[in-house]
């Protein structure tokens, strides 16, 4: 995970190291997309949008719509994963091998792709693409067994210091985002909501020990294919607070516990 991230920020500058400047009055341009006037290079992003717009000397009265596709790096969160067993936070007896370490059960993820259309210089609707990671820290020392028509795990042999279950999806969320003009401090408040699906990557065991070392396992381990929900976002500048619940289960259908929910919530940078 650590290669990719690396990766994502390294295209991010490169692309916006070579942006170009600003059209005006083009049906189909390619732009550098800049939401503050004072500070472009931090703010460029290449970008292609469809539409006219005019570029005023108040960032915050720039008058902007149409559509626009931009590769991007925004939307990374970094929080916590928390999962409800019927609804309740306590895990059910069944369910109890999957009790987790609080504090160290995490959800990371960010967008990479963008397509949005903008009604008006203070509300847009955007669909992105991007990678979301579910890291789930267990306390019990076992192995969760890869290649099994069921989530099924046996007793360790050895005592663990990390012992890791995780799941990569593919994200796409929809949001409407709303925001303000600028203050004077020449930085917005940003209010994002919408719909959330995602597809499976993959699913890996990441286990550390100082009888074995390090093993990692990668298998799908009956995770679910596909899930569904919604999220919530609340920034100032570039950084906000975020919250996503998922309604479908963690697990696939009849492959693992039911009614087995995951939300996440925490922090995030770039609106």
């Amino acid at each position: 995970m650590k290669k990719t991230l690396y990766t994502a920020l390294l295209c991010a500058l490169v692309t916006g190291s070579y942006a170009q400047e600003p059209k005006k009055d083009t049906v189909v341009v390619i732009t550098v997309d800049s939401t503050k006037q004072e500070d472009p290079v931090r703010d460029r992003r290449v970008s292609v949008t469809i539409g006219n717009w005019k570029d005023d000397s108040d960032s915050s009265t720039r008058k902007r719509s149409g559509f626009s596709a931009q590769f991007t790096f925004s939307r990374f969160d970094l929080g916590l994963s928390k999962y409800l067993d019927n609804g309740s936070f306590t895990l059910s007896p069944a369910n109890s091998f999957l009790e987790n370490k609080p504090w160290k059960t995490i959800n990371v993820g960010f967008d990479l792709f963008e397509l949005h259309y903008r009604f008006n210089p203070y509300v847009k609707l955007y669909v992105a693409g991007g990678i979301d990671w579910n890291h789930i820290r267990l306390k019990q020392d076992i192995n969760i067994l890869p290649d099994q028509p069921q989530l099924s795990y046996e007793p360790a042999t050895v005592d663990y210091d990390k012992n890791r279950l995780s799941s990569t999806y593919l994200r796409i969320p929809m949001g409407l985002q709303f925001r303000t003009r600028d203050d004077a401090r020449g930085k917005k408040v940003y209010f994002v909501a919408g719909p959330e699906v995602g597809f499976l990557l993959n699913g890996k065991l990441k286990q550390v020990s100082d009888e074995l070392g390090k093993e990692k396992v990668k298998d799908d381990f009956n995770f679910n294919p596909f899930r569904f929900g919604a999220s919530a976002r609340l920034g100032y500048g570039d950084f906000g607070v975020f919250a996503k619940y998922y309604f479908t289960d963690v697990f696939a259908d009849g492959q693992g516990p039911s009614d087995f929910r995951n939300m996440s919530f925490g922090f995030m940078l770039n609106f």
